[in-house]
């Protein structure tokens, strides 16, 4: 009895060693073979944490990356950014210009949210349904997707619908395979280590470990050889307006936002919208519009009629002024205050119903922000970031409408060149209207909008002194006088100032009454220098247009004013930053007839750069909401 027991018992053993043995080697086979999830069982890694983790796509490395998770988009997509591209402007002095404003403001009086400068960043983006730096939705990867855009996305086709609120603390996050990805797209924001930003890099990846932005539990481990530093492709100095039409179809063909977390007639509205527009009828001449000046003219003619028939927008009541509310109408980031005043007065486009919303209209001032709870000589943005921290959780917590899809129907419309900075980190996901439109500092196409940067000197009557002299009675061949903001201007004075009588280019100049003397030369001169100041914007771009000057751009990685639509080329002139000593000779190149042709264009596309007491069609208030719309019907995702 008791030799069949000891039998049995090694019989059994030997079983169990067996299972054991067999199960722990369909481990390793399945942790080195390809998953549809890519769950990683073991690794010798923990946990990925900011700054740590890598991952391999397609045979090719991609280094250096930094894994986050955002709960309330869960089920859809994880994003990922190269954490050596965070750049800083805390260690930058910025001037700051003042202008009389037209509603009275206390700075760093209280506003009705925290806004102690006690609270670090990293407080501010350290809850699991924070929104992570520079977090993108999207669940498609361009094919050939330029790494002047600089966006990776893991591509996730799960069904679950079920997203996380912004409120959750956990989530289930599932990956399917990679798509092919090369290193020529590996993701990056910022490029350049000498450009300015909001963010003290290595402060940030700091505060981002110690206050531990990690994927949650659930979250799959991503594991990868060791970093390759031969692996990383370098990033173009410059992107072309070549290369950023491409980057435009490419993301109209690819990229769409998250899916939402419950469907409604909008978003098949928004669909249907998308497909008349691809299928316009050819339209060739039309009363009001010229067609050389756009990109493609019947696709802009049929969605702008649409937008006509269908956008509805809500616009949130809740916020306290002056940050929220309060517009100002002079000044050069009059741009925001001027669209705030004529979106919250709308009757057309908004409705009390935000069941009926295809956008929804976040009304902050970026100016106000700045002007209300900056601290002098602090160099510190943390409240100011703070501030919209709680703003959009206070949204998200009444509402539920941001959560659907992440804040992807949201917009917000912002000039102050701080403003990419400071709605990076929780309004990514939104349709962003930025002045600062940068390449090179996360302007995203296909979602973001180039905002014009408009010069309001007089806010009763904003298109005063409208108009230039004919081309004929233009003598000075090029005009430029400003500060010697940023590094370009003091080039450009370096090599023309009191150089040649054909170039009147000077500093700043002497002051008369209403500007006279600048506006008179802008008036009488074939070409106006718009040369970028600290950033790439910049307010001569809309003045060139408004006096009827050939603007002439020399802003490398600036995405000029509605892009989505014009053909900038047509009537502008591009110059490259490098070029600067060639100045002259370029523009003499360009033949007399070009010339005339394109001095007329600008008169054609003048209609779009003016702003009215009450908005006209086509005028820029409706070509500003026209981005924010046509951005949106082409990332709506189907079902």
């Amino acid at each position: 009895m008791g030799q069949e027991f000891l039998s049995l018992f090694q019989l059994e053993t030997k079983r169990l060693l067996w299972l054991i043995g067999i199960s722990f080697a369909a481990i390793l086979t399945f942790q080195y073979l390809e998953f549809p999830y890519r769950t990683v069982l073991f690794s010798d890694d923990k946990t990925p944490t900011a700054g740590s983790s890598t991952f391999l796509a397609s045979d090719e490395l991609v280094n250096n990356v930094t894994f986050f998770n955002r709960t309330n988009c869960t089920g859809d997509q994880s994003f990922v950014i190269a954490n050596k591209t965070l750049i800083s402007r805390e260690n930058d002095t910025f001037p700051k210009t003042g202008f009389v404003l037209e509603p009275g403001s206390t700075p760093n009086k209280s506003l009705g949210f925290d806004e102690s400068d006690q609270n670090s960043v990293a407080e501010s983006i350290k809850r699991p349904d924070s929104v992570p730096e520079i977090q993108l939705i999207g669940d498609v990867i361009p094919s050939s997707f330029n790494n002047t855009i600089g966006l990776s996305f893991f591509t996730n086709h799960s069904e679950e619908d079920n997203i996380s609120s912004r409120t959750e603390q956990n989530s289930e996050t599932s990956y399917d395979s990679l798509p092919n990805v090369s290193t020529n797209i590996i993701a990056t924001v910022l490029s350049n280590d000498s450009t300015v930003s909001l963010f003290q890099k290595d402060n940030i990846s700091n505060s981002i470990k110690e206050e531990g932005v990690r994927p949650s539990q659930n979250d799959a481990k991503i594991s990868v050889p060791a970093e390759n530093k031969d692996s990383h492709t370098p990033i173009p100095e410059v992107t072309t307006v070549s290369e950023m039409n491409n980057l435009l179809l490419q993301s109209h063909a690819s990229y769409r936002s998250m899916r939402p977390r419950w469907y409604s007639d909008v978003d098949q509205e928004l669909l249907q919208a998308r497909s008349e527009i691809e299928n316009a009828p050819i339209v060739k001449n039309d009363p009001n519009l010229y067609a050389p000046i756009y990109q493609n003219f019947s696709m802009f003619k049929r969605s702008y009629e649409l937008m006509e028939e269908t956008l509805k927008v809500y616009v949130y009541r809740e916020g306290a002024r002056p940050i929220l509310h309060s517009p100002f109408l002079t000044g050069i980031y009059a741009s925001e205050g001027w669209f705030m005043k004529q979106m919250e007065a709308n009757k057309k486009f908004v409705t009390r119903d935000p069941n009926k919303a295809h956008l929804f209209y976040l009304p902050f001032s970026s100016r106000m922000l700045e002007e209300a709870l900056y601290v002098q000589g602090s160099h510190s943005h943390k409240n100011l970031i703070q501030y919209l921290h709680n703003y959009i959780d206070m949204i998200a917590g009444k509402y539920n409408f941001w959560n659907r899809t992440g804040g992807a129907d949201h917009f917000l419309v912002g000039c102050h060149d701080w403003a990419p900075g400071e709605t990076k980190v929780d309004m990514a996901n939104c349709i962003r209207a930025l002045c600062n439109a940068d390449v090179k500092e996360g302007f995203f196409f296909g979602k973001d909008a180039s905002l014009p940067e408009t010069y309001v000197r007089n806010a009763q009557i904003p298109t005063r002194d409208l108009g230039g002299n004919s081309a004929s009675k233009r003598k000075t061949l090029a005009f430029f006088a400003g500060s010697m903001h940023g590094y370009v201007r003091p080039i450009l004075l370096q090599h023309w100032e009191n150089k040649d009588p054909d170039m009147k280019i000077f500093g700043k100049m002497a002051k008369s009454k209403g500007n006279r003397n600048y506006i008179q030369y802008m008036k009488s001169s074939k070409y106006c220098i718009c040369a970028k100041g600290y950033e790439v914007n910049s307010p001569r771009v809309v003045e060139a247009i408004f006096y009827e000057c050939v603007p002439v751009i020399i802003s490398d990685n600036f995405v000029p004013p509605f892009f989505e639509v014009l053909n900038w080329e047509s009537f502008a002139v591009i110059v490259l930053e490098k070029d600067i000593p060639n100045l002259k000779n370029i523009l003499l190149s360009i033949p007399e007839k070009t010339y005339l042709r394109k001095q007329m264009r600008v008169k054609k596309v003048q209609q779009h750069f003016l702003w009215h007491k009450n908005p006209v069609k086509y005028d820029i208030f409706h070509m500003i909401l026209h981005s924010i719309w046509y951005n949106r019907v082409f990332s709506a995702r189907a079902r």
